[in-house]
C-alpha cells in the first residue's frame, strides 16, 4: 500500500490499463457482436471484476517476495519474531484489502461505461468475494513457496491467468462436478447475487458449503507448500538470495 501511494503514477497507469482493456472488450464486442454483448453484459462485468481481483490476489504475494529478495530485505523479514509465514500472511491480507478497494472502483466504472447497474449488496459481495478468492490466495502461497526456492517463476503467470479466465466461465450450473474447481462455483454465485439480486443467505446451502470447503482446503495446502518451500530455501541457504 505504501509503495502504491509513493509511486502513484505507476499505480494510476496500472489501474487505467485494466479499465481500458475492459473498454476495448466491451466496445469491440459491441462492434462485432452487439446482440451477444447486450445479452451478456452483466456476466461480462462480473467476470472481469472477479478476474482482475483473482490475478492480483495470487500474483501479489510472489511479486512481494521477489521484490524483497531483490532489495535484500527478505532474510531480515524471515527473522521476524512473529514468524515468517505469519508476516507474509498479514501482508497478503493487506494486499487483499487493496485488491477489493481497487476492484470496487473498477466495478463502478464498468457499470457506468456499460450503463448496466448490478445489485451490489455489500455483505453478500464481501462474503462471496473472500470465499472465492481464498483458493486463489492458496495458489499464491504455492507459487510464493516456489519463488523462494527457484526465484524466477514469472513466466508461468500468463498461463495461470488464462486458466483463471477459463475457470470463471465454466458452466457449473450444467455440470455439477465443475463446482469443485477453484473460482468456478464462486463466480457462478457472484453472478447470481449481482445479476439476479439474491443475497448470500438465499443461495443453496450445499453450494455455500462447497465454497467454504474449497477456501479452507486450498488455503491450507497453499500454506503447507509455502512452509515447505521456506524450509527448503533455508536449508539450501538461498532464502535471501535473488
Amino acid at each position: 500500500m505504501t509503495l502504491s501511494r509513493r509511486y502513484l503514477l505507476n499505480t494510476v497507469v496500472g489501474f487505467g490499463t485494466l479499465y481500458m482493456f475492459f473498454a476495448l472488450i466491451f466496445f469491440g464486442g459491441q462492434f462485432v457482436a452487439e446482440d451477444l454483448i447486450s445479452r451478456s453484459v452483466g456476466l461480462l462485468v462480473v467476470g472481469y471484476f472477479l478476474f482482475t481481483m483473482a490475478v492480483s490476489a495470487y500474483a501479489d504475494l510472489t511479486h512481494d517476495l521477489t521484490d524483497e529478495a531483490q532489495w535484500g530485505t527478505l532474510e531480515q523479514l524471515s527473522m521476524s519474531p512473529f514468524g515468517f509465514t505469519e508476516v507474509v500472511a498479514v501482508k497478503t491480507v493487506v494486499n487483499l484489502l487493496g485488491t477489493f478497494a481497487t476492484g470496487i472502483v473498477l466495478l463502478v466504472l464498468m457499470m457506468v461505461t456499460t450503463g448496466t447497474w448490478l445489485s451490489v449488496a455489500p455483505l453478500s459481495l464481501v462474503v462471496l468475494g473472500v470465499l472465492t478468492l481464498l483458493p486463489v490466495v492458496g495458489l499464491g502461497f504455492v507459487f510464493g513457496g516456489a519463488a523462494l526456492v527457484y526465484k524466477q517463476i514469472e513466466k508461468m503467470f500468463p498461463l495461470i491467468q488464462l486458466s483463471f479466465a477459463a475457470l470463471i466461465a465454466l458452466p457449473v450450473q450444467e455440470y455439477a462436478l465443475l463446482k469443485f474447481l477453484p473460482m468456478s462455483l464462486g463466480s457462478h454465485l457472484l453472478q447470481r447475487v449481482m445479476t439476479d439480486g439474491l443475497r448470500v443467505w438465499e443461495l443453496p446451502v450445499f453450494d455455500l458449503g462447497v465454497l467454504v470447503g474449497q477456501a479452507v482446503a486450498y488455503l491450507a495446502v497453499g500454506l503447507f507448500v509455502f512452509r515447505v518451500g521456506t524450509a527448503k530455501a533455508r536449508k539450501r541457504g538461498v532464502l535471501g538470495h535473488y
